[in-house]
């Protein structure tokens, strides 16, 4: 389970945007920023306060990475021959608890990675209980059939403010998705605008 269940309010308004689309965001009432000194006029952020941003948003909306793992992912990304950005975005997509989200067989990323953590998922017939396990094109992913009832995930499935996007091939009828292909940047149904070369040039100076 994630250490910060809360923290999708919270970076919500630190970024002061409404990073997951939802409707009780408190960003839809509130645009300014946390505490005593969120509503101060904002300052013009440098170039580097802007990569600090587009990293931290994008780390945030994957359940708040931790600074280690992310790293790991950037690197990893690095590696891998083609465009580090969409070598990144790939990565991150292909995350068991992202796809989990995404198959809307739960309501949020945080719910993705508890719901894996107490292996209610399985990857290929196999239970995963490992969120950032790496799925594979072609993988099948499916909720355990004792788990197909329970509460958090029939609502997840009924919820109208996303869909799932066309890298995933899903039947709700029996919880069950396939990882169809790794997706790009272009290809991911983000809320708000994500820049992941600004991350790439953050790490890069860094």
């Amino acid at each position: 389970m994630t250490k910060r269940t809360s923290a999708k309010y919270k970076i919500d308004r630190r970024m002061g945007e409404n990073i997951w689309g939802r409707p009780k965001s408190p960003v839809n009432r509130r645009e300014y920023g946390p505490g005593q000194h969120g509503q101060r006029r904002k300052g013009k952020l440098s170039d580097y306060g802007i990569q600090l941003r587009a990293k931290q948003k994008l780390k945030g909306y994957y359940g708040d990475l931790t600074e280690k793992q992310f790293r790991r992912i950037y690197a990893e990304a690095e590696r891998v021959r083609g465009d580090t950005g969409e070598n990144l975005i790939g990565l991150l997509e292909s995350r068991l608890d992202a796809v989990v989200y995404r198959a809307k067989f739960v309501p949020t990323v945080f719910a993705a990675r508890q719901f894996v953590n107490h292996k209610h998922v399985r990857v290929n017939g196999q239970i995963v209980n490992i969120p950032s396990y790496r799925v594979k094109e072609g993988d099948v992913i499916e909720v355990r059939d004792r788990s197909k009832q329970l509460a958090v995930v029939l609502e997840a499935t009924q919820l109208a403010e996303r869909d799932v996007p066309d890298y995933l091939e899903v039947d709700h009828s029996k919880l069950t998705a396939t990882f169809v292909r790794t997706p790009g940047l272009g290809d991911v149904p983000y809320p708000v605008q994500m820049e992941p070369n600004l991350v790439i040039e953050y790490y890069a100076q860094n």
